[in-house]
């Protein structure tokens, strides 16, 4: 195989791509092409639905995201990176520097990925320059020989052979005179070079309907003669064939999009529960109580609780005791035995603050009210053996979905709980 495609805004690039994920993973099955990346401008949307597409298709799939980059000191404006995973803790930093670009409110507009957070979340990731887009590019196009060296060692040094000057012929003005600036500049500095084509639709006859898109995205209008024109017809899902004769005279920038594609390898768990780790206290050798442990132990003070305002009077609450206990040893087993000792904790945490800071939370709705363990935490108002409610209904080992509980919080409240 000559060359994998490394750089593919698909629809969930909102600004400026229409490639629909499976119409892109069909070519590239198609053109017998063995890897495919996803790459989309500041965010991981279409990332698992693209991993599925291409894991059903026999094709490897390559995750990443086109970065915007905070302008430093010298920049009047963001320049872009395109960052690549390679494992799952790459993928695991990918997000939170999404995340947190999208959080921090530097910018209206763009979600600004700082130069220091991305520098200690290198581990795991490949960076390409970005091309006319990217820093470096923007240095080489501006005579500033200087600046680019300096730009492309400091990259180099944060992300050691993880880091490749881009090339890119799409037709675009300056693309030319960039990679006859760029070639020099990896020779001098012993730098990898990795040809990118930047794929936002996927066939020809496609271009007139982008643009169309990225009228819609900038409030412009396609007649409009001065409109700032970004892309070209040639920026579409091109076969491998193609490529490789487009850069036939750099023959390694060709080769390594195949070993960049080899150093990928993320594999994704999928259909199984992700639930954040919840808090536990701390025991007296200062390890913290296992959650299934700190789960059995609320749930138990949570019954003694709802017993004692059920039965007053002591002698009644002993003699009714027995079958509340039995129902809830059952459940609590069934709950740790599926791991939703956690979902629990975590929904009876937000409930009781709900009700702790004065919003009006509903009594429970729905199957959920079947569970005693639920009354006991708190999550739900209704005591199911009173009303012979089933917990088999809401959980049992034969569903493998998420437990799904329904609650009502004040209109006028509820963004305080979701904060």
């Amino acid at each position: 195989m000559s060359f994998v495609h490394l750089r593919t805004h698909t629809e969930y690039s909102v600004v400026d791509g229409i490639l629909r994920i499976d119409d892109a993973v069909r070519a590239a099955r198609q053109g017998g092409q063995p890897a495919l990346a996803i790459t989309d401008l500041a965010n991981l949307f279409g990332a698992v639905k693209f991993y599925r597409a291409c894991r059903d298709a026999g094709i490897k799939p390559l995750i990443g995201a086109d970065l915007w980059l905070q302008p430093e000191y010298g920049e009047r404006q963001a320049s872009r990176l395109l960052v690549l995973v390679q494992d799952s803790r790459g993928y695991r930093h990918l997000s939170e520097l999404l995340a947190r670009a999208w959080t921090t409110p530097t910018n209206r507009a763009q979600a600004w990925v700082r130069w220091d957070w991305l520098e200690a979340a290198a581990d795991g990731l490949i960076v390409l320059s970005g091309a006319e887009y990217g820093a470096i590019g923007q240095a080489l196009l501006a005579g500033d020989a200087a600046r680019a060296r300096a730009l492309a060692q400091r990259a180099a040094a944060a992300f050691p052979g993880r880091f490749y000057l881009e090339l890119q012929r799409a037709g675009l003005p300056g693309q030319e005179t960039l990679v006859q600036a760029t070639v020099p500049l990896a020779a001098a500095l012993g730098l990898p070079v990795v040809a990118t084509h930047p794929v936002q639709f996927l066939e020809p006859d496609d271009f007139e309907a982008h643009e169309a898109r990225v009228c819609i995205a900038e409030g412009e209008t396609l007649a409009n003669p001065r409109r700032v024109k970004r892309f070209t017809r040639e920026q579409w899902l091109r076969p491998a064939a193609d490529m490789a004769a487009l850069f036939a005279d750099v023959p390694s920038a060709l080769a390594n999009t195949v070993h960049i594609a080899a150093r990928c390898n993320l594999r994704l768990t999928l259909g199984q529960p992700r639930l954040p780790d919840f808090p536990t206290p701390l025991r007296d050798d200062g390890t913290p109580t296992p959650i299934e442990t700190h789960f059995r132990d609320l749930s138990l003070r949570g019954l003694q609780w709802r017993l004692e305002q059920l039965f007053a009077d002591p002698t009644e609450r002993e003699a009714r005791r027995q079958p509340y206990l039995q129902r809830l040893e059952f459940e609590i087993g069934v709950i740790v035995k599926m791991g939703f000792a956690g979902y629990f904790l975590i929904v009876g945490d937000f409930i009781r603050w709900a009700r702790d800071n004065g919003c009006p939370v509903g009594p429970g709705r729905g199957s959920g009210a079947g569970s005693l363990v639920a009354y006991a935490l708190g999550i739900t108002d209704l005591d199911p053996l009173r009303y012979k409610l089933l917990f088999e209904r809401f959980l049992n080992p034969e569903r493998v979905s998420m437990p799904d509980f329904d609650i009502d919080f004040c209109q006028g409240n509820r963004d305080r709980v979701i904060d």
